[in-house]
């Protein structure tokens, strides 16, 4: 096996952090102007590929498989989201703001030119789901958001808030 076929079989191309960041970027963009935290970011990435995890008659179908044993899939996703929000900063299409809250995500003046670029069938049907998601979440409090996706996905929110709570004591 040559040096070129060695370095391709080690790139990942499904959920990297490229593909991730363009998730990020096309969800800040239809959530504009509401900037979204770390926690929210990663509840998005995941329910932007997997809209069938929610109810409602107009929901539509998720764009990514729903693989068995999705329980440690949130815990995964968040250094990914991480990640490639950091990516997405460095090329200027995503801004980091700090807020009294804390540090929140948001698309750049750039990020509109870029994402019209995406043309391909399943772009279209990424911005499609992020629209939606948008018209449903955008006008809610980050607690209104959890209530929603805690009822619908709780298993994984509670699996991934595991990190969340307090270190026990060593006696």
């Amino acid at each position: 096996m040559g040096q070129l076929e060695r370095d391709a079989s080690s790139v990942h191309l499904f959920n990297s952090t490229l593909e991730t960041g363009i998730r990020a970027l096309v969800v800040l963009e239809a959530f504009y102007p509401r900037c979204c935290d770390l926690m929210e970011m990663t509840w998005l990435d995941h329910l932007v590929v997997h809209t069938g995890d929610l109810d409602g008659q107009d929901v539509p179908e998720s764009l990514h498989p729903d693989l068995p044993n999705r329980a440690g899939e949130l815990l995964v996703r968040r250094q990914l989201v991480e990640k490639s929000l950091r990516l997405m900063q460095q090329v200027h299409l995503i801004d980091v703001i700090e807020t009294e809250d804390g540090i929140v995500f948001g698309a750049s003046e750039d990020a509109p030119s870029y994402l019209d670029l995406l043309q391909a069938p399943y772009s279209l049907a990424l911005k499609e789901r992020a629209n939606w998601m948008a018209d449903r979440f955008a006008g809610m409090q980050t607690a209104e958001m959890r209530a929603v996706i805690e009822s619908r996905i709780g298993r994984w929110t509670a699996d991934f808030r595991v990190e969340e709570l307090p270190a026990e004591n060593p006696k």
